[in-house]
């Protein structure tokens, strides 16, 4: 079993100094170990403790703060972070799987050829990413070459996504392609499969669609997207929401 310095030295909390039997605890040092000066500072307890700091934050400070964010490889790999786009106070949150090479040039997501479509897509329902509308992924920087986001690299990032989820209160939730569906709804499951249904993410609604650089690859399957879209819109309504004039 790992002694209490070797824990916090791997935790990068070092220099400590070790307290002679008798000796008085300085303040700073008791607070440090006010809870029990015999239980060490462990790895799970600190992340919790950025998952608190995290669903305090709001948007400004939220952004900020994912740009800083060093809990994954990713950034040191990634060129700019890709938080998120559109109104914040939307009733439609669209949610894909990661940054590709584009976004990670702009800081912006859903750019690109995928990201006409997806604004095609959101034409259709008379809707725009500026307008009722927010922009995200489950992770905030690119996986090198595009690789699938590993398990780790999704668990420091999703309490950015709950956060963003938190301070929109979305009526709908839309998951663009299986990774993000499957992510969001932690099952291991076809895409195929979870079409055509009504799940729900923290309460709120979702539905799962194909992203839009697939349906750039298999054009066939465009008719299947808009079946999923008309769902969403009929999901939308029946949970109070406005659909566009």
């Amino acid at each position: 079993m790992p002694t209490r310095s070797e824990i916090l030295a791997e935790l990068g909390l070092v220099p400590t100094w070790r307290r002679r039997a008798g000796a008085t605890i300085p303040f700073a040092d008791a607070r440090a170990d006010r809870a029990d000066v015999s239980t060490p500072r462990t790895a799970s307890s600190a992340e919790d403790l950025r998952r608190i700091e995290i669903r305090a934050l709001q948007w400004g400070d939220l952004e900020t703060h994912i740009d800083a964010c060093r809990a994954c490889g990713l950034a040191r790999t990634r060129r700019r972070s890709v938080p998120g786009v559109g109104d914040r106070e939307a009733d439609w949150l669209f949610v894909g799987e990661a940054p590709g090479a584009d976004e990670d040039t702009t800081g912006e997501p859903f750019v690109g050829q995928a990201g006409k479509l997806l604004d095609n897509m959101l034409a259709a329902l008379g809707l725009s990413r500026d307008r009722c509308v927010y922009i995200a992924n489950v992770l905030k920087c690119r996986p090198p070459s595009n690789r699938t986001p590993e398990p780790l690299e999704i668990e420091a990032c999703r309490p950015y996504l709950d956060r963003q989820i938190a301070l929109l209160a979305p009526k709908l939730v839309v998951a663009l392609g299986k990774s993000a569906a499957t992510t969001l709804l932690n099952v291991d499951a076809s895409i195929a499969s979870l079409r055509g249904r009504v799940h729900r993410y923290q309460g709120v609604p979702l539905i799962v669609t194909y992203h839009p650089a697939y349906l750039l690859r298999n054009l066939a399957d465009k008719a299947k997207a808009w079946e999923d879209l008309l769902l969403a819109r009929r999901t939308f309504t029946a949970a109070g929401g406005r659909t566009a004039e």
